[in-house]
C-alpha cells in the first residue's frame, strides 16, 4: 500500500464525514430553536466548506484552492461577527438589562428609571 492509496482513502472519507456534518448542520440552520443556534450553525457550514475545499485541494494538487478556504474563513468570521452584532443590537427586548454594559453603567440607567417614575 503507498501513499496515494492512503491519501485517497482518507480523503475519500472525509469527505463522507463532510457529509454527513453539512447535512446536520443544515438541519439546525433550518430547525434551530433561537437565532443564535442558526448563528452558530452557520459559522459552522463555513468551516465546513473550508474542510470540503481543504480535502478537494489535497486530491487534486491544486494549491490555490488553500488560498480560496483561507478567504473564505476570513468572510466567515466577519460575516459572525456581523450577526452577532445584530443580535446584540436588535435582539434585546424593551424590559431586558444590557449584561455587556459595566455594572455601574447598569446602576445608572436603573437609578433614572427610578427617578423618572417618582
Amino acid at each position: 500500500m503507498d501513499a496515494e492509496t492512503v491519501i485517497s482513502a482518507a480523503a475519500t472519507i472525509a469527505l463522507f464525514l463532510m457529509c454527513a456534518a453539512l447535512f446536520l448542520t443544515a438541519f439546525r440552520v433550518i430547525r434551530g430553536p433561537t437565532l443564535p443556534d442558526r448563528i452558530v450553525a452557520l459559522d459552522m457550514l463555513v468551516a465546513i466548506a473550508i474542510g470540503f475545499i481543504a480535502v478537494i485541494a489535497i486530491r487534486t494538487g491544486f494549491n490555490l484552492y488553500i488560498d480560496i478556504a483561507i478567504a473564505l474563513g476570513l468572510v466567515g468570521f466577519l460575516a459572525t461577527v456581523a450577526f452577532a452584532r445584530f443580535v446584540m443590537r436588535q435582539g434585546m427586548q424593551a424590559g431586558e438589562e444590557d449584561e455587556t454594559a459595566p455594572r455601574t453603567q447598569r446602576q445608572g440607567r436603573q437609578g433614572k428609571k427610578g427617578r423618572a417614575r417618582r
